[in-house]
């Protein structure tokens, strides 16, 4: 019977792999972050001599994540290698594989959070309403754009939408988040009225037997891709001219910061959004100062003269 301990890391990464796959049925993306670090962290433990499971100890960790500091690793990527790092020992010490788990003795490094860079309400104005919606991929690009800025869902949660996921009567969206949390999202009515446009005028001449019940279309009928919505966000922000270029997590991000100036409060704003934590979506309160400043004077008893 083998002891705790002696099996080779490799072999208890692909395992702990199956176990995220399988089990925790974590995202895509999360998937093969971790798999990637637990993979750069079994290099670097070979190169040191450390092979089995059991020889993996704090220090390992530790000298591990100090030499990709020195590297030059942002600190994002740095929180994110020492939280796969902490999941695999820690799935290691509940199956009982290691008597220890080294992995609480890590510290998480703070993560440093820019302030996302946003359209103001004018430029987002200016990029919506003259927009060359000509033809069905105009009147896509159209809906794309309004939805996302409309909803501030993400690029994933839009190409993974139906055309049941609508609900015109009510306006409102169904969207599939992060972790498979389904929400509920306000549908404005800008927004309502393009994704109209684009079914009725413009998905029909796009649409084949690859396109099943896809809300979004590529130019082959197939379910869009998020590479296209990024680029369609891009050429068309290019187009109007005299707009900041943002990406179309940078639409998700103005739509947030718009919400707020406009008087929404914090847990609705992360409701839209589907963060899972209030931190998250705070950061949006400092790109509205003088929303905040307003606020200040308007309901506090010494707010004004």
């Amino acid at each position: 019977m083998t002891e705790a301990g002696d099996g080779e890391l490799p072999e208890a990464v692909a395992e702990f792999g199956r176990y995220l796959r399988g089990e925790r049925d974590v995202s895509p993306h999360t998937l093969r972050a971790y798999e990637g670090d637990l993979r750069d962290l079994c290099r670097y433990a070979a190169e040191v001599g450390v092979r089995k499971v059991s020889e993996l100890d704090v220090n390992v960790l530790r000298a591990w994540l100090a030499l990709q500091h020195a590297d030059g690793l942002s600190r994002a990527t740095l929180a994110r290698r020492t939280a796969a790092a902490r999941a695999f020992t820690a799935h290691l010490h509940r199956r009982r594989v290691i008597t220890h788990d080294p992995g609480q003795l890590l510290g998480t490094p703070k993560r440093h959070r820019d302030l996302p860079r946003v359209l103001d309400q004018d430029e987002a104005a200016r990029l919506l309403d003259e927009m060359d919606a000509e033809g069905p991929l105009g009147l896509r690009d159209q809906a794309v754009l309004e939805l996302l800025y409309g909803t501030g869902v993400r690029v994933g949660e839009l190409c993974g939408l139906d055309i049941d996921d609508l609900d015109t009567g009510r306006g409102t969206v169904r969207v599939l988040g992060k972790g498979g949390k389904e929400r509920t999202v306000p549908l404005g009515e800008p927004a309502a009225r393009a994704v109209a446009t684009w079914l009725s005028a413009g998905r029909p001449a796009l649409a084949n037997e690859r396109s099943g019940p896809a809300l979004f279309l590529g130019a082959r009928g197939g379910r869009l891709h998020a590479n296209t919505v990024r680029r369609i966000v891009h050429g068309r922000i290019a187009e109007v001219g005299d707009v900041p270029d943002l990406a179309p997590h940078g639409l998700r991000h103005s739509a947030a910061t718009h919400l707020l100036e406009g008087g929404a409060d914090l847990r609705s704003v992360q409701e839209i959004l589907g963060h899972a934590s209030l931190q998250t979506t705070q950061i949006y309160t400092h790109v509205t100062p003088e929303r905040l400043r307003q606020v200040h004077r308007q309901a506090h008893p010494r707010g004004t003269e």
